[in-house]
């Protein structure tokens, strides 16, 4: 496998998350400190779903998110461009079907969905405004946008102690329980890269959005963007 580096180049990426498929779940519980559930359940309510609406999760990873967006009665499409991780979303029963699909170029047609979503995984495409845009144009009128992504924690001091955990503390984890820890050294220096909150709005706003906010969660360590395709005058 060659290692993911910030260029994000689209093999190097997905062969990444097809090496850590198996236990990227439970690395995932353990390196966010019991919060994922929270994270995942702020999300599901940010789509204001209505039963029966059509949702895309993209960057589904082995469908744990999609899987929550269903339960909450939405008919969703899981996307990702790592077999790796839709085979293990597979072979654990995942209630969703899995389609593979590059952020940057949608498999779908134009107003195909209600809403869009997409969890941890902006900051891995190559051309994360890219990938906004598509997101845009495959949701209908009306619907909805939504960013799950780290961002930057509020507090200077939450902000320090972040950085330390992320630099030596989550490397010492990962080097315990994750199959390749040279994944989570480019996992923490993707997080580290990765533009603030109000920057990110902006890229939403120039991506066609509007109404676009934005909500912290843990302080700003994960930020919950939304925004809303325009209406048809």
């Amino acid at each position: 496998m060659s290692r993911a580096d910030l260029q994000k180049q689209p093999y190097d990426v997905a062969g990444m998350f097809d090496s850590i498929a198996r236990r990227y779940d439970l690395m995932n519980d353990v390196a966010a400190l019991g919060q994922v559930r929270m994270w995942r359940e702020a999300m599901v309510d940010s789509l204001g779903i209505d039963d029966g609406d059509r949702v895309l999760d993209l960057a589904a990873g082995t469908g744990t998110s999609a899987a929550a967006i269903a339960r909450a009665g939405a008919k969703v499409v899981a996307a990702d461009f790592s077999l790796g991780m839709m085979t293990e979303g597979r072979r654990r029963g995942a209630p969703v079907p899995f389609v593979g699909a590059d952020a940057q170029q949608l498999p779908f047609a134009d107003d195909s969905f209600d809403a869009a979503v997409i969890s941890f995984g902006l900051r891995n495409v190559h051309d994360p405004r890219r990938a906004l845009t598509e997101m845009t144009r495959v949701v209908r009128p009306g619907g909805r946008v939504v960013v799950c992504e780290f961002s930057t924690p509020s507090s200077p001091v939450l902000r320090a102690v972040y950085e330390k955990y992320l630099l030596r503390a989550l490397p010492a984890v990962a080097g315990r329980l994750a199959t390749s820890a040279d994944a989570y050294d480019y996992l923490t220096e993707s997080i580290l890269d990765w533009p603030d909150q109000e920057a990110l709005r902006t890229w939403l706003l120039e991506g066609g959005l509007v109404q676009c906010q934005y909500r912290n969660l843990t302080g700003g360590i994960v930020a919950l963007h939304r925004g809303h395709v325009p209406d048809v005058p």
